[in-house]
């Protein structure tokens, strides 16, 4: 349950609301008592003003200190329900943030934006609503019925009577709606998807002119969530006719069994009967008013219900991932082994990659290439521990990855992923991306690594390394985006670095120059390239081939020419026999 998650202050402005709710409800209950001592008064004709006056200034004073209890009482309320959905998303965030590629997809993107906002706004709704209602609801009815219990058998019988109807109808209808309120959590995540999607893909979209198609697909979600929201707010919508109808009943009620005492009653206890009735008349509907209050905690608890446990299903999921909190000491550096690793993700019936087994010593080049959906992205995925092998091990220096810490494996190795991510800030804040220590704008790594990813066009932006960078690097070109991604791996200065394809939207000049600065410059690095062009990996130290999740070939350029079709066949398709037989041009 999340409110295991309230902290000690939390549960002192609990104890608070309830104490404040509490007096809110005697100050309540306490003025049917006057109403009552002056209509007895009135009925007897013995009235007077000063009777008026003190037992109207009571009223007033309890109406007084009412209105303070249930003002400081929505005070602390709303303290504590935006204190605890702060917690809740530092919470999710934070465990998010340490799920594994496994867990991430598990949940999709789109429901985990959902759970992070939507279920937590739900949560906070129902805490600073809900802890003054649900409180003093039951509070309310249960004194107040014990106020009149003594007072006359019909009329107790008449509220109990009206309670139970209200109590039944609203059972009735959560029970009707709650599935209902559940898919509608789940189709949020749909159109979530869906406008994601959609603006995700805006270009793609326009290029195609497939804008109509694109909203048939949205307006099919946003009418599912439409028909759910209506059918769920028509449902809930009865039990305010209900309600008025009880209340009006028990009025007449009231009123007819009083009528009814009266006219059987002696002269002398006809006044006493009037003002118990009026006080009566207050005290249920007292009780009628608090089942009022629970109506909109009942319209909203369902609801928040399903946010509470899609919430817990996010906190309570342990990452596959688990790093121990002790790393193990390295036996070297920057030496990579595969021991006949196997990987399939969690849908997937087919491993994706099979007893794949190569080393990779400290300071080569080592390439990977294969067709699309060979496993080359997963493969390399497996090194920093996004995901975790099937079978076999993977070591690092001669050490099983499993036994480095998160923090050990992140100073290893640096990665320049396939598609280049940056971050809104700037140039410098892109590339520094994780160095926690002050950089200066002179310093000599951010010049290495825009020199290693030829980034020279940022000299020519106005402001340098501080250029404006749009969420996603909306506003540079994809050529640009990956060289400052290069950039970004180069700066972090790891033993390994891994370049997942990160080279393919760089022209052949371009690209022949980074490498050869890659190759200038970090000679003592052990680099990692994937890539599609042969021109790319051919002057590799290794070139693993990789077909179908299994190994096709290993072995340098001119040995994979000779021993694997395979890679003959996707460097015929590129290069002539000639370009193949000589050397890279410079």
């Amino acid at each position: 349950m999340i409110f295991k998650n309230l902290k000690k202050k939390d549960w002192l402005y609990v104890f608070i609301c309830a104490a404040l709710v509490v007096v809110q409800v005697w100050l309540d209950l306490t003025m049917p008592d006057y109403t009552q001592k002056l209509t007895t008064a009135v009925s007897a004709g013995s009235i007077t003003m000063d009777d008026v006056w003190k037992n109207g200034g009571l009223m007033m004073l309890c109406a007084a200190g009412s209105l303070a209890a249930s003002i400081l009482c929505g005070l602390f309320a709303s303290k504590l329900a935006s204190g605890f959905s702060r917690t809740l998303r530092e919470k999710l965030f934070t465990k998010i943030m340490n799920f594994g590629n496994t867990e991430i997809n598990k949940f999709s993107t789109p429901s985990l934006i959902t759970r992070t906002t939507n279920d937590v706004v739900q949560t906070q709704m129902l805490i600073s609503m809900g802890l003054q209602i649900m409180i003093k609801a039951p509070v309310t009815a249960v004194w107040a019925i014990l106020k009149i219990s003594d007072t006359s058998v019909e009329w107790t019988s008449a509220v109990l009577i009206c309670v139970a109807i209200i109590v039944v109808s609203i059972s009735v209808l959560i029970a009707v709606v709650f599935p209902k309120f559940k898919q509608i959590q789940i189709l949020t995540d749909n159109l979530n998807d869906s406008a994601r999607e959609n603006l995700s893909g805006v270009r793609v979209v326009r290029a195609f002119n497939a804008e109509k198609y694109q909203q048939k697909k949205f307006e099919k979600v946003n009418l599912d969530i439409t028909k759910n929201h209506l059918f769920t707010s028509r449902t809930m919508g009865l039990m305010m006719p209900v309600l008025t109808l009880c209340m009006s009943g028990l009025t007449l009620a009231i009123y007819w069994i009083g009528a009814y005492l009266i006219n059987k009653a002696e002269i002398m206890e006809r006044g006493i009967l009037i003002g118990n009735m009026f006080a009566f008349m207050q005290y249920a509907l007292q009780v009628v008013m608090a089942f009022m209050m629970l109506i909109v905690i009942f319209i909203i608890l369902p609801r928040t219900m399903v946010s509470i446990k899609r919430i817990s299903e996010v906190l309570d999921t342990e990452s596959s991932i688990r790093h121990p909190e002790k790393s193990a000491a390295a036996q070297g550096k920057g030496k990579i082994e595969f021991r006949n690793v196997s990987f399939n993700y969690s849908d997937s019936a087919k491993p994706c990659l099979r007893n794949i087994s190569f080393t990779i010593e400290k300071g080569e080049t080592f390439a990977i290439i294969g067709a699309t959906g060979t496993g080359k992205t997963t493969l390399i995925n497996l090194i920093p521990r996004f995901y975790d092998v099937t079978d076999g091990e993977i070591l690092i220096n001669n050490v099983n990855i499993k036994e480095y810490s998160e923090s050990e494996i992140n100073r290893m190795v640096s990665i320049a992923p396939q598609k280049a991510t940056l971050f809104m800030g700037d140039i410098k804040s892109n590339i520094t991306y994780g160095c926690t220590e002050d950089i200066a704008d002179d310093d000599k790594r951010i010049t290495r690594a825009l020199e290693v990813s030829k980034s020279d066009f940022v000299a020519s932006l106005d402001e340098g390394i501080h250029s404006s960078v749009a969420q996603g690097g909306t506003n540079y070109s994809g050529g640009q985006k990956q060289r400052l991604s290069i950039a970004r791996a180069v700066f972090k200065d790891s033993e390994i670095m891994i370049f997942d394809d990160t080279f393919s939207a760089l022209d052949y000049k371009t690209d022949m120059l980074v490498r050869k600065e890659l190759k200038a410059q970090l000679d003592d690095t052990t680099v990692i390239i994937v890539a599609q062009r042969i021109g790319t990996i051919k002057n590799a130290d290794k070139i693993l081939v990789l077909h179908d999740g299994e190994t096709a070939g290993l072995g340098t350029h001119e040995e994979l020419l000779k021993n694997c079709p395979i890679y003959k066949e996707i460097a015929l398709s590129q290069l002539s026999e000639e370009e193949l037989s000589g050397k890279e041009m410079n």
